[in-house]
């Protein structure tokens, strides 16, 4: 049985778990002569996602200050292993390390982040949502290395696989029942160990292209963990870590030290998890927290290497308990130096990208992020540069296809676009998918549910300058089984083109191929018809921005409440 501490304040043996151990002593001799504990120190981070340099906007920055990029991560680690005598410090990870990323990494295959991180020293990684984007297959030759099937060694080097091993303890082949990859490690560290289970969220299926995630079954994590933890124990593992992509959030008034007010899977992850798991380190909401949740050390260290949560674990030398666990979320300034070799490794990748990257695509006349407007107390309305992106893909289907609206799904808003020229790098950040549009027929029925569906998702569909409706804050939401059994979108009011939608019309719609295949929950757009398949996203976005320069910020009024637009 683990005894956890938090925040550097370690907590001692209580005078049970001591009397388990053994006699207690009563002299400073025999004090003395108790082995001392291991000292065995965790660097974290989550969320990756590619960001070799440091990102832009306010995804750049954290707790007031500036904050990420790989040159700038790497010495930090190297720092804080400095400061935890290195061959006592395990580097771990939370997933999504790769995919939604940048240019600089996406460009190729994200073997540049997998390089990076390798030579920044990572150790183990559970494997997230987005390392599942372009499916199994390249999962593991990200792991083993070999070059891409399709494009090649396309720096002209061979790709020699992660310098770090993925752990991935609940993706099982669907065909056999075997786990996809390692599902735990264990490292030995003066005689004592400790184990590192790898997990990520159950409904990856939900937010992944069914490509991505085709011939595999993902089971619940709090199970999974404690089935291996079991594993674990039986091998003499007391001390056990799962590395968690899944995550949660806590109220707007704490910091990144801080666990105010926690909501979010994590914390019934959590109380499910065994005694025996003494660390959680999660990811995958981008959130930064530190809390105690079911006597467990909980971390996550937001996004993007802004970062790095520093753990301290004190582990009895003669059971392999830990004694107490602190942490601290350390933020990744920019005010050391940059590692060398990192800096070699990002001009190398920038020199074969070539001048495509900075290439001009168009101007935005002012900043367009992709904040959410709030709707109702909630940050469920519209934002800015997801209207454009809607607009976007409206503009490139409107002619071809007969679309008459688009809808674009939040989590596919990647990064803000600051004021200025645009060059193709940066549009690439805002969608870095390559997603295919998708037109299909929906009825003016279907349109309604799709929108009810909504609230039932907790996620705001962008919609294009065409469409307009109204939402009633006390109307009732739908359920998973019956979505369109909701009342929050005032009948009548949703409007295409100035026009009042006619439930028994048909309507052609462009979303993406995400979204046409029900991605995000929304299993609606699924009954879609006369589907077609049109240009890559991104594609749509950049001719967007070129053909309408100077750019500005949409107004937000696409949806409004029944407070702006009081019943006749």
């Amino acid at each position: 049985m683990s005894i956890p501490g938090m925040r550097r304040a370690a907590v001692g043996l209580t005078a049970l778990a001591v009397a388990a151990l053994g006699a207690v002593a009563t002299t400073p001799e025999q004090a003395d002569a108790r082995p001392k504990p291991v000292d065995v120190t965790l660097l974290a981070l989550n969320d990756f996602h590619g960001n070799l340099e440091p990102p832009s906007g306010s995804s750049g920055t954290i707790a007031g200050q500036t904050a990420g990029g790989v040159e700038y991560l790497a010495t930090h680690l190297a720092e804080l292993r400095a400061a935890a005598k290195k061959k006592n410090t395990i580097t771990v990870a939370a997933g999504d390390l790769i995919g939604a990323s940048p240019l600089l990494s996406a460009a190729f295959h994200d073997e540049p982040t997998i390089e990076a991180l390798s030579m920044a020293g990572l150790d183990y990684a559970s494997v997230g949502n987005h390392e599942f984007d372009e499916g199994a297959a390249e999962l593991l030759r990200i792991q083993n290395g070999g070059c891409h099937p399709v494009d090649g060694c396309a720096d002209g080097t061979p790709y020699g696989g992660a310098g770090f091993q993925y752990l991935s303890a609940n993706a099982f082949k669907t065909a056999t029942g075997r786990p996809l990859m390692a599902p735990y490690a264990i490292h030995k560290v003066q005689g004592v160990k400790v184990g590192f289970i790898g997990m990520t969220l159950e409904g990856t299926p939900q937010i992944v292209s069914q490509q991505g995630v085709a011939g595999l079954t993902f089971t619940d994590e709090a199970e999974t963990a404690n089935r291996y933890a079991r594993e674990l124990r039986r091998k003499g593992v007391q001390t056990i870590v799962v590395l968690l992509h899944e995550g949660g959030a806590q109220a707007a008034t704490g910091g990144i030290n801080d666990c105010v007010g926690m909501t979010g899977p994590i914390v019934d992850i959590a109380n499910r998890m065994d005694p025996s798991i003494d660390v959680v380190v999660s990811g995958h909401t981008h959130q930064a927290y530190n809390c105690n949740i079911n006597g467990k050390l909980v971390t996550s260290a937001s996004s993007f290497g802004r970062l790095v949560t520093d753990i301290d674990l004190k582990i009895d030398r003669r059971t392999g308990d830990v004694i107490s666990a602190a942490a601290n979320n350390v933020v990744v300034t920019r005010d050391v130096a940059k590692d060398p070799k990192q800096t070699a490794l990002i001009d190398r990748y920038k020199t074969v990208l070539g001048p495509v990257a900075d290439r001009q695509v168009g101007v935005t006349s002012q900043a367009l992020t992709k904040t959410q407007e709030t709707l109702f107390g909630t940050t469920l309305g519209e934002s800015p540069l997801g209207n454009v992106i809607a607009d976007a893909q409206l503009a490139a289907t409107d002619a071809e296809q007969g679309a008459v609206a688009a809808f674009m799904n939040p989590g596919g808003v990647r990064a803000d676009l600051d004021a200025g020229p645009v060059t193709y790098e940066e549009a690439f950040t805002v969608q870095p998918f390559a997603n295919n549009l998708v037109t299909l027929d929906l009825t003016g029925a279907q349109l309604y549910c799709v929108l009810e569906q909504q609230f039932v998702t907790g996620r705001t569909l962008y919609p294009s300058s065409t469409v307009g409706y109204v939402v009633d804050p006390a109307g009732t939401t739908g359920t998973a089984a019956d979505p369109c059994a909701g009342t929050r979108v005032v009948r009548g009011s949703l409007t295409i083109g100035g026009t009042v939608v006619d439930t028994a019309a048909t309507y052609r719609v462009t979303v993406n191929n995400f979204l046409s295949g029900g991605g995000d929950g929304f299993s609606a757009l699924t009954a879609g018809t006369n589907q077609v398949t049109g240009q890559i996203d991104l594609d749509a976005f950049v001719a967007y921005l070129t053909a309408q320069s100077p750019i500005s910020a949409p107004a937000l009024d696409r949806i409004r409440t029944t407070a702006e637009v009081p019943a006749a």
